[in-house]
């Protein structure tokens, strides 16, 4: 019998994929392989064939410019990525493409850059950027650590329900105290740093629910995680 594998595609790259994010993806691909999987990475940027094939879907952060260019290609997949997020494939987007997935961008200048609509937010550009290490509270994951770094401030709308609620720094915006967003098995967040390698509660998530939709069961060994327990007491430590 062979392998088990499990397939992950990386959303554009070569536009978003700044502050780390690629670590996200790093830290499924490992995890996968502690917990017995092959694992095959592929990548998506403009102009490219979409794998009709995958498991996970990790994505990244990006300047204006970086969501720019990759518009008028995301609206071309959205309905295929909709299809997915409907069908349970567990999705991470961060920051640039977070706000992508939700119905437009308004930039400070008012430019509006169009969102494929999977989240129901809409994000706007603001002077101020939202800076520093933030905590968030979740039911789900307990304390979800990272760092944000972002001018646009998205607001969720009545289909979709945030990731957690801020304990330290800003989040989605400055008025609700919201971080995130969840739509199925899809979570959409401002953290970079990058997310996963402090939070594996995440990851295995992520991960579960890929196997689970392959394969029918998701059972393994339980992984140590005191280098990310370190991590994670540090990083609470730290200041805003």
């Amino acid at each position: 019998m062979s392998q088990q594998s499990i397939t992950i595609l990386q959303l554009y790259p070569k536009d978003m994929n700044i502050y780390g994010d690629f670590g996200n993806v790093l830290v499924l691909k490992r995890r996968l392989q502690w917990y017995g999987y092959d694992v095959t990475l592929l990548t998506y940027n403009p102009g490219d064939t979409f794998p009709s094939d995958v498991d996970i879907i990790v994505g990244g952060g990006g300047q204006d410019s970086g969501q720019g260019k990759i518009q008028t290609d995301l609206l071309a997949i959205g309905g295929q990525l909709k299809k997915l997020a409907d069908n349970g494939v567990p999705m991470l987007v961060i920051c640039g493409l977070y706000q992508l997935f939700g119905k437009f961008f308004k930039t400070a200048s008012g430019e509006v850059i169009a969102g494929i609509g999977l989240f129901d937010i809409e994000t706007h550009g603001k002077s101020e950027r939202l800076i520093g290490n933030i905590i968030t509270a979740s039911d789900e994951f307990g304390e979800i650590i990272g760092y944000e770094n972002h001018s646009g401030q998205t607001f969720l709308g009545k289909r979709v329900r945030p990731l957690g609620r801020v304990r330290l720094g800003a989040g989605n915006n400055m008025g609700d105290a919201t971080e995130g967003a969840r739509y199925r098995n899809v979570i959409g967040s401002y953290l970079h740093g990058s997310l996963l390698p402090k939070n594996p509660a995440i990851a295995d998530f992520l991960i579960e629910k890929a196997v689970t939709r392959k394969y029918g069961d998701f059972s393994t060994d339980i992984i140590d995680d005191k280098f990310a327990t370190l991590a994670r007491q540090v990083a609470t430590k730290r200041p805003r």
